[in-house]
């Protein structure tokens, strides 16, 4: 047996590892699927200029990206489309969200949303910090 180190691993190897936890995931877990879920916004020239990226999977739905181009922050673009997400996991049947985000990221808008902090992860990646948030929806 020969452990090797790799420093930059090709994009192949960490593929085939993700699939190898996927398969035993797969075969262990109570749920049978992990359906994606994204909204976007278009401007006249088919540019995407806001949206929102998320799964659903059991009871959950996990938000893994909001974004809103600068331009249309602080015009109630995040927040309708944290609505639109939010009301489709719960039409997969969704009772709770979980989501993280950075500190200098949007923890004051996602409390405004009724998100409580349930962990922080200190000094991340070294003098930050990332919050893990939950909503029951």
């Amino acid at each position: 047996m020969n452990i090797e180190v790799l420093e930059n691993p090709a994009q192949e190897l960490i593929d085939y590892l993700d699939k190898k936890i996927d398969d035993f995931n797969w075969a262990n877990w109570e749920v049978s699927e992990r359906l994606p879920l994204a909204i976007q916004i278009k401007n006249d020239l088919g540019e995407v200029i806001a949206g929102a990226a998320a799964r659903t999977f059991g009871d959950w739905l996990l938000l893994n990206t909001l974004w809103v181009s600068e331009e249309l922050r602080g015009q109630d673009v995040g927040s309708q489309i944290l609505r639109k997400v939010e009301t489709a996991g719960k039409a997969r049947g969704c009772v709770k969200c979980l989501l993280d985000t950075l500190n200098f990221q949007a923890m004051p808008f996602y409390e405004k949303h009724g998100y409580t902090v349930k962990w922080v992860q200190e000094g991340y990646p070294k003098t930050g910090c990332k919050y893990f948030m939950v909503k029951e929806l």
